[in-house]
């Protein structure tokens, strides 16, 4: 499975921005799909992630409320919608998927990873 992620960008504090990763080489309806990110300095830290069927989501706590995670399965693509972007969301985005059904927030429960996205926000 390939990972190919876009839609990164440098906004303005309370901006929004829509990142998108399109999956290939797998059975897009089998993957469960999840957004991470590296801020500079930090580790990794989940975002969101949705069920492989896009019936289940969750949200790290610093995102709820804020951001969005769909899929459209026609496109094989998964989105994240982010809006009132905050400084702090200042990171590189990566898009990760695994076989299975159930969103998790482990990146050790993912195997297949995107090159990632640059996000930045600026106050």
């Amino acid at each position: 499975v390939q990972l190919q992620a876009s839609g990164g960008g440098s906004v303005q504090a309370g901006a929004s921005l829509r990142l998108s990763c399109t999956a290939s080489g797998g059975t897009f309806s089998t993957l469960k799909m999840a957004w991470f990110r590296q801020a500079p300095g930090k580790e990794r830290e989940f975002v969101a992630a949705i069920s492989w069927r896009g019936g289940a989501t969750i949200y790290a706590d610093s995102v709820k409320g804020r951001f969005t995670i769909s899929r459209d399965i026609a496109k094989n693509t998964v989105y994240l919608q982010m809006n009132s972007l905050e400084p702090e969301d200042t990171a590189v985005y990566y898009c990760a998927a695994a076989r299975g059904a159930v969103a998790a927030r482990d990146a050790r429960d993912y195997r297949y990873w995107g090159k990632g996205t640059q996000v930045t926000v600026s106050s």
